[in-house]
């Protein structure tokens, strides 16, 4: 059983928990981001192109009321008229929509990325639960956001209140003047003090984004127990990787004594080891073809034996080859020799198989370099 503290969510979330957390849609997210770039798009677009804005729309509601006797008697050409007033009204706000548009796609950029899951798109009925919508406004979450809304209020009616004391002289001096002068006026203090008090949510963007994305990463911490058990899920289950390397083991053992039936010789120790060698026209060098030890060593001996494969006693040399020879591979350059006296044997058998005469004296003393012979063998 687990100990309490490997429950306890303590450690940092993996890569692999972070990107399981997006594929599900659980991203860092700072709605303050997006509310401030809209705000402050549309309080720089103000500021920049308001004058010419507010003038396009004078001269709109001008057009729109102002009615010639010939337009009053037909309702067609009044529709048509409509229609290019609306489409000139909406070419004016265009510039200022596209900018706020651009501005609320890029606003994650702010925070991560943009990030769509269609798992988060799935019906999950336990969002329209009531009791976990209770639960979530009166929990640690819904009092952070409570208060971070009186003080996103307290400081934008701060702000606020301290732009309209320092343009009290502003505000009164319109009283005085003209009303084409005092609407200028109007909507030039309006769009500075627009953008002032936007400006001031800054301050709150600034502690809102590291705060979501502390608190992202909280929410995805693990605990030990999960960390070792992610682990074991990467590397695989013991149990099954050892089934698997068996299997793999069994197919290997089975393709290599299926080899042995084309060997040229069996070398051998005499009985603890066993290595199969094959040269035929046109390899480069002797190749080995089955090797093992122990039980394997004595399969590979019956093998050849059933097949009419010669065995040759030479136990250096087929120490050597089974330590610094690989399956399926060339044999190594400094056991050529060795190898030699062994074949030019077999093939001495061979001929004195087909055309009968004495009998071939098996090699004794093969000579094997000392660095490839293993130490402490048995045999």
């Amino acid at each position: 059983m687990a100990e309490e503290s490997d429950l306890e969510k303590t450690e940092a979330a993996s890569s692999r928990r972070l990107e399981q957390a997006r594929e599900e849609g659980q991203v860092p997210r700072s709605r303050e981001v997006g509310t401030f770039l809209i705000l402050i798009v549309a309080a720089a677009g103000f500021w920049l192109v308001g004058p010419w804005l507010v003038e396009r729309v004078a001269g709109l509601f001008r057009r729109a009321l102002i009615v010639d006797q010939g337009l009053a008697r037909e309702p067609a050409l009044m529709l048509v008229r409509l229609a290019d007033i609306s489409i000139d009204a909406m070419l004016s706000l265009t510039p200022l929509f596209a900018a706020l548009i651009a501005a609320a796609l890029l606003s994650p950029f702010f925070v991560g990325s943009w990030n769509f899951s269609p798992k988060a798109l799935q019906p999950d009925l336990g969002r329209m639960n009531p009791l976990k919508g209770l639960a979530r406004l009166i929990s640690w979450n819904g009092l952070v956001e409570l208060l971070k809304a009186v003080v996103k209020s307290s400081l934008i009616a701060g702000v606020a209140a301290w732009v309209l004391w320092n343009e009290r002289g502003d505000l009164l001096a319109m009283f005085a003047q003209s009303l084409d002068a005092g609407l200028a006026a109007a909507g030039h203090l309006l769009s500075f003090s627009f953008l002032v008090i936007v400006s001031a949510m800054l301050l709150i963007v600034a502690v809102d984004v590291p705060f979501q994305i502390w608190q992202h990463h909280d929410k995805l911490k693990m605990s030990r127990q999960e960390v070792k058990q992610e682990g074991r899920e990467l590397e695989g289950n013991p149990e099954v990787k050892n089934r698997i390397r068996q299997l793999q083991r069994a197919a290997a053992r089975k393709r290599m004594m299926a080899a042995v039936p084309a060997a040229d010789v069996i070398v051998t120790n005499p009985s603890h080891y066993a290595v199969a060698l094959a040269y035929k026209s046109g390899m480069g060098a002797p190749k080995l073809l089955a090797k093992g030890m122990g039980e394997m060593a004595l399969r590979i001996r019956e093998v050849a034996a059933a097949n009419d494969v010669p065995t040759v006693e030479a136990p250096p040399l087929a120490r050597a080859l089974y330590r610094h020879a690989e399956l399926d591979q060339e044999i190594p350059a400094a056991l050529y020799a060795a190898v030699a006296e062994i074949l030019a044997y077999v093939y001495q058998l061979h001929s004195w198989r087909t055309t009968g005469g004495k009998h071939p004296q098996p090699p004794r003393d093969i000579a094997v370099p000392v660095e490839l012979v293993p130490e402490a063998q048995h045999g």
